[in-house]
Parts: C-alpha cells; structure tokens; sequence
C-alpha cells in the first residue's frame, strides 16, 4: 500500500514544545527498529546534504548517544542525548542537545502506534527548556531534517 505520506511539525502554544506526526508505511517494529539500530539509522537522519557518523549508540534504557553531521562544506554539527526508556516497538524517551546550545536540553518522547494495514504512526514530543529555545529551534531549519529525514526513512523501510 502507498499512501501520501506527510510529515506534520506544530509548536504547541501554551508549553514550550514541537509536536511531529508521521505516518510510514511500515510496521511498528520496522520504524522502531529503523530507531535504535546505529546501522539504520546513519541511512535516515537528517537532511540529504548532511553526511552522519556516530561516534557512540547505546539504544537501552540508561544509554546514551553522540553524532555528527557533516556538510559538503565540512562544517561539523555535534548531537548528544541519553536514552531515557526504550520500550520496544511501542515508545522511545529521550535528551536532545545540538552541542553548541548543550544548555538547551529538549526531552523527547516517541509513541509507535499501529496502524490497519501493518502501517504505523510514529508521534513525537520535544519539551524544550523555554519558548525562546523551542523557537531557536523551530527557526534553525529542523523542519527540512524532519522531513527529508523521514523522506529516507521510507527508502530505508521499502
């Protein structure tokens, strides 16, 4: 099955967070897995300009990750986080901090919904530590890594 897939990024107006909705024509345990296996996930995250290497992936609860993204100009952006709660195939909790703001801290949650069809929506929650910072955020183009990243994502899952 094909489907029109969209990616939807809205910030919440009375707390300082982004919402992300985002339907793939995979199961659960796919775009889960797609998630927390470092192999996959170097395939998908981020915008296609940007080239990723992983410096550490630990995707249990109580690990923790560090990334790079290069761009063709070689200019490094640096990512961090710990893995808070990993629950297989249903929800993923975790940090988020793009090195040079690592003050900024957002807390994000993943809920893996199935879908009919063994499709899922994957719904995501980014609580930021103030409304400038999710708006810093917002303003800084995440919704083209949002995007083209779950664009290769479904490359990934077909």
């Amino acid at each position: 099955m094909t489907t029109t897939l969209q990616t939807t990024i809205e910030a919440d107006p009375t707390v300082p967070a982004i919402r992300i909705t985002r339907e793939f024509d995979a199961p659960p345990s796919a775009v889960f897995r797609a998630h927390v296996d470092p192999v996959l996930v170097v395939q998908w995250l981020g915008p296609r300009r940007l080239t990723m290497t992983v410096q550490h992936w630990d995707a249990r609860t109580g690990g923790g990750y560090r990334y790079t993204h290069v761009g063709e100009d070689g200019t490094e952006h640096h990512f961090l986080g710990s893995f808070h709660e990993i629950r297989p195939d249903e929800r993923i909790v975790q940090t988020f901090a793009y090195v040079p703001f690592a003050d900024q801290v957002a807390l994000e949650t993943m809920t893996f919904t199935e879908l009919p069809g063994g499709r899922c929506r994957l719904e995501g929650f980014s609580l930021c530590g103030s409304f400038e910072g999710r708006d810093a955020m917002l303003a800084s183009g995440m919704d083209e890594g949002v995007v083209q990243g779950y664009e290769r994502l479904d490359e990934v899952l077909s």
